[in-house]
């Protein structure tokens, strides 16, 4: 099981919209990313290397 290790935060891009995923920092280096609407609902966890190559997609 993936374990949590930051409060979740949005990308500063969101504004004041509430559809957005929200993303955390989990062990070991990972992410967990979830709906903003849907805080209690189901997470996406991701290692670190994939959270980077996804970013670099983006960059």
């Amino acid at each position: 099981m993936t374990e949590v290790v930051s409060p979740f935060r949005k990308s500063t891009y969101s504004g004041q919209e509430s559809n957005c995923v929200e993303v955390a920092d989990t062990t070991p280096g990972g992410r967990a990313v979830r709906d903003s609407k849907r805080q209690d609902g189901p997470l996406i966890a991701v290692s670190g290397q994939s959270w980077q190559a996804f970013v670099r997609q983006f960059a």
